[in-house]
């Protein structure tokens, strides 16, 4: 479970404040917005650990601020965001970053690369971006994480992918300990995918409620 309590910041033209809603183990919480809304801010809170905030982020029971290193090795963060080696191939990448989970599958992970048609030789700069975005997946897969955070991941893709996409997540969702918190634009996605849905506007929470079926 992944709680916010009163979580206060400020981004760079806005400020969060006062954000409080649980992200419960076993389901996909959406969380939704206008561009500047704090999506993005909320989630770099998660996984940078150099963010400044207020209040509390709270993991299974424990302030991420105090076992950063360990949330690590159960965080899955897609996105956009180059945060690997975009000149080297997925081998390599893999080479150089698996010796830093305390748990990796290699055999998962080559898997779901054939399963998915994605080459491994080939450089993270020349992939596509639904090739980029499940790369990211079997990674996070591979090394057992479950706590995933995805940052607006289907944007902008056609229906056959976010198809494909959510069809995964509810792969990954099989195992009853992962906890799911995604950003969307699309409310097509929250009300087919979602199980609960969080609004901000303007750096306040709006309102945090579950879908309806």
């Amino acid at each position: 479970m992944l709680e916010f309590r009163n979580v206060t910041g400020k981004g760079k033209k806005f400020r969060l404040e006062n954000i409080s809603f649980t992200a419960p183990t076993g389901y996909i919480t959406g969380i939704t917005g206008a561009n500047g809304a704090g999506k993005t801010t909320l989630f770099h809170y998660i996984v940078d650990r150099k963010c400044n905030y207020m209040g509390e982020i709270v993991y299974n029971g424990e302030d991420i601020r105090s076992n950063f290193e360990e949330l690590q090795n159960k965080l899955a963060f897609i996105s956009d965001e180059k945060r690997f080696f975009t000149d080297m191939s997925i081998r390599d990448n893999i080479d150089m970053m698996s010796i830093f989970y305390d748990e990796w599958d290699n055999e998962l992970f080559y898997a779901k690369l054939r399963e998915w048609g994605i080459p491994t030789g080939r450089k993270l700069s020349d992939m596509s971006r639904g090739e980029y975005l499940k790369f990211q997946l079997a990674l996070s897969m591979a090394h057992n994480a479950t706590l995933y955070i995805l940052d607006e991941a289907t944007a902008g893709m056609d229906p056959v992918f976010r198809r494909d996409f959510f069809n995964i997540l509810h792969e990954i969702m099989i195992n009853e300990d992962i906890t799911i918190l995604m950003s969307t634009h699309i409310e097509e996605e929250i009300e087919m995918h979602m199980d609960y849905k969080v609004l901000l506007d303007g750096g306040r929470l709006v309102s945090c409620d579950e879908v309806e079926v």
